[in-house]
């Protein structure tokens, strides 16, 4: 599915919508510009996890204002993309949640930041790890699409 603008829809959704598909949304709408339309939601949203919110401020972003949204939702108000992808780890996170078709349907597996174990840094080290494969996907991606 496209916008009316010619944009490409794309959603992102995990668990709670408070870290990996924030984290997805945001370098999409950055690396990929004015080509793509895109959102995050989850299955049983929350709010946004305090380790993103400060790896992201590392590389440039405020979320401290942002919603998370729920993809039930989305569903129940019709929304379509061309795009869905999920981007939790479906071998250990048994609610990852799934969209009604029809759309191209990923999963980019990736750890919860609720997940993370030892200190304090250590866990911000994993957040910063998380926050620099999801963003290296997204290029991927984007080089993808864009050559297509």
């Amino acid at each position: 599915m496209t916008s009316s603008s010619g944009k490409i829809k794309v959603l992102f959704i995990c668990v709670h919508n408070s870290g990996r598909s924030q984290m997805a949304e945001e370098y999409l709408k950055r690396i990929g510009g004015d080509r793509f339309e895109v959102e995050s939601a989850g299955y049983k949203p929350t709010s946004l996890h305090p380790l993103i919110l400060r790896v992201m401020g590392e590389d440039g972003f405020d979320l401290s204002g942002k919603k998370t949204q729920s993809s039930w939702d989305l569903f129940k108000e019709g929304r379509l993309f061309k795009y869905v992808i999920t981007v939790c780890d479906r071998a250990n996170e048994e609610e990852c949640p799934l969209f009604p078709k029809p759309f191209v349907q990923l999963n980019w597996p990736y750890p919860d930041p609720e997940s993370f174990t030892g200190s304090e840094a250590e866990k911000l080290e994993q957040a910063r790890m998380l926050r620099d494969s999801i963003k290296e996907k997204v290029e991927q991606f984007v080089g993808e699409m864009t050559s297509a």
